[in-house]
């Protein structure tokens, strides 16, 4: 039976890998081991079964997405403690149970207890906190499955389950390619700001169908995509179905949907390199959104999967010529969810108030640049607007860091440990 240990050797190790690069009393080094010890302290619950419950902090329900990004620091300590390895494993295991319970649902309760966020006018069952359909919900247990092996050797994860939820994944997206006439989905919330529902009687905003690319209801900060195209998101599937691929063709030794998925993430590719390019403009980008009748949407969110975030989820290289043009424009004016003032800069998010600055998006801006100079600044800031709590938050006012949202993010934690482990040396075989 799993069992959640105060201490792990190998985890202290770090601990101690990060005071001696930073100083044994630098706010660095004191932040990271909150952090670290907060994930794995606060949010991970064994259950019965043995399979693996996170919450996201303050809200005692699993995000198939929050949860992924919740323990993929402890990638790094796996390979080498066994304990790790299986935390990480009953995680998979208990999100790949959730893919067959309902692959359009975001957020999942412990057990069939009917709790939720709200009493939503969609195909709800007891297990189901909410039921947004979000991409990268799909993509994010995939993605952890996959560095999991490529980065331990461990296999353990692949079960006829996860194989069956891998076919359950495509079968979902080659449906939503076409989700105006084929999609069984729609989602409505009463009596709440528009971004929390679907237009249309639940189905969103029309898009043009069958074009290549996969509709998404809701964004990854659970807000209502404004076109249903949404990028970042297509581009982290396209990079998991190339992942499937490969696990179909070297552990289960699936030609068939090898091949299968291995096309779809070409196809993918090909649909997002040719239709998300904003027009007309003297470099080329790409958009956050697009409806496919000819509607962009030149704007960045700090929630993961982001279009700062590209190199990190593996669609591109940091020097990738429309990445860094895409980069250029995201953390200017040109996006209306950027913030700046003399004390921070960074990406927001229509999720949170006006001028409020995600810890995710300084961190993923310092993991995805190539100037040192900029990370080192960037650590700078993420050090100075934590408000005294040495953790990390989901926001923070650009004029005021004292003033947050959510003190209680394990995600944020997650993102800024991965960061200072990079600073360390430490990066993940993608």
């Amino acid at each position: 039976m799993i069992t959640i240990k105060d201490h792990y050797p190998v985890i202290d190790q770090t601990i101690q890998q990060v005071k001696d690069r930073f100083g044994s009393d630098s706010k660095i080094a004191v932040m990271f081991e909150n952090c670290i010890s907060n994930t794995l302290q606060t949010t991970i619950k064994v259950l019965d079964d043995g399979s693996i419950f996170v919450i996201t902090g303050d809200i005692p329900a699993m995000w198939l997405r929050d949860s992924a990004c919740q323990l993929r620091p402890f990638l790094f300590f796996a390979k080498e403690d066994p304990e790790i390895a299986d935390i990480i494993n009953g995680l998979i295991q208990k999100q790949m149970q959730c893919i067959q319970i309902d692959p359009y649902a975001n957020a999942f309760n412990e057990c069939a207890n009917g709790n939720c966020w709200e009493h939503d006018k969609t195909d709800m069952k007891p297990e189901l906190w909410e039921r947004k359909f979000e991409i990268d919900s799909l993509c994010f247990p995939v993605q952890l499955s996959y560095l999991f092996w490529k980065n331990t050797g461990y296999t353990a994860h692949f079960t006829m389950d996860w194989l069956k939820s891998a076919k359950t994944i495509i079968s979902v997206f080659r449906t939503e390619q076409d989700h105006e006439h084929k999609s069984p989905y729609t989602f409505e919330r009463m009596n709440c700001v528009p971004t929390d529902t679907l237009s249309r009687n639940g189905k969103g905003a029309l898009v043009k169908s069958n074009i290549g690319l996969i509709w998404s209801g809701f964004r990854p900060s659970d807000d209502s995509c404004t076109y249903g195209y949404l990028i970042p998101s297509n581009m982290l599937a396209s990079v998991i179905l190339e992942n499937i691929s490969e696990i179909a063709e070297q552990i289960y030794h699936d030609s068939v949907l090898a091949a299968e998925a291995h096309q779809f993430s070409s196809d993918l590719r090909k649909a997002i390199e040719s239709l998300s390019i904003v027009p007309g403009q003297s470099k080329e980008f790409y958009a956050y959104e697009i409806d496919g009748f000819g509607e962009y949407n030149i704007m960045d969110d700090a929630n993961l999967p982001s279009l700062l975030s590209l190199p990190y989820i593996g669609y591109c290289d940091r020097k990738d010529g429309r990445y860094l043009n895409t980069r250029e424009i995201i953390l200017s004016d040109r996006n209306p969810y950027y913030y700046a003032v003399a004390c921070a800069k960074g990406i927001g998010s229509p999720h949170t108030p006006a001028r409020y600055i995600w810890h995710i998006g300084l961190a993923m801006q310092a993991l995805t640049t190539t100037s040192a100079k900029e990370r080192e600044q960037l650590l700078d800031t993420l050090t100075h607007t934590d408000a005294g709590t040495d953790l990390m938050h989901e926001a923070f006012l650009v004029d005021d860091p004292a003033q947050y949202t959510r003190p209680w993010f394990s995600w944020a934690n997650s993102v800024f440990c991965e960061l200072i482990l990079d600073c360390c040396g430490y990066h993940l075989e993608m």
